[in-house]
């Protein structure tokens, strides 16, 4: 059972919340123009396309393939694994639109000036080399108990 103050701060922060959402709101409705929400809208449908069905599917194949291997793995290791997953999915997110900026042609020659594609390449670079250097640390710290390995996820 839960104490009354924790209770009583998650509905504040509930209420809280849903107040912000309605000022959110009525500042966008009031302040856009019709064919600007109608361009939110379409970017908020392709945001929701974009994370269930390309994000997520891709960070569930990394997990079930990771438990999979949990029984060779201490459970440390696959967690560095899973949030260089995410961190890095969530990077290409950023910098994708980028990239399709860049082959549509910019407006201003002055803006995405970078090679994109190539430093996202070096940021999974970097985010491998990073991942297996604390795995490595983690493993070398010792074996852990059985216990702390994963179990296999039954399929």
């Amino acid at each position: 059972m839960q104490s009354s103050s924790i209770v009583g701060a998650r509905a504040v922060l509930i209420i809280g919340g849903i107040l912000l959402m309605l000022v959110g709101a009525y500042q966008l409705v009031t302040t856009q123009r019709i064919d600007q929400l109608f361009g939110l809208a379409l970017w908020m449908l392709g945001a929701i396309v974009l994370h269930d069905g390309i994000l997520s599917p891709i960070v569930l194949f990394a997990n079930v393939l990771l438990k999979r291997s949990g029984r060779r793995m201490p459970w440390s290791v696959l967690v560095v694994i899973q949030i260089a997953v995410v961190v890095g999915s969530v990077l290409t997110l950023i910098v994708v639109p980028e990239i399709a900026g860049q082959l549509r042609g910019p407006a201003n020659p002055t803006i995405l000036t970078g090679d994109y594609g190539l430093r996202l390449a070096v940021m999974w670079g970097v985010l491998l080399v990073i991942a297996a250097i604390i795995s490595a640390v983690l493993v070398r710290r010792g074996k852990r108990p059985a216990d702390e390995l994963v179990k296999p996820a039954a399929v």
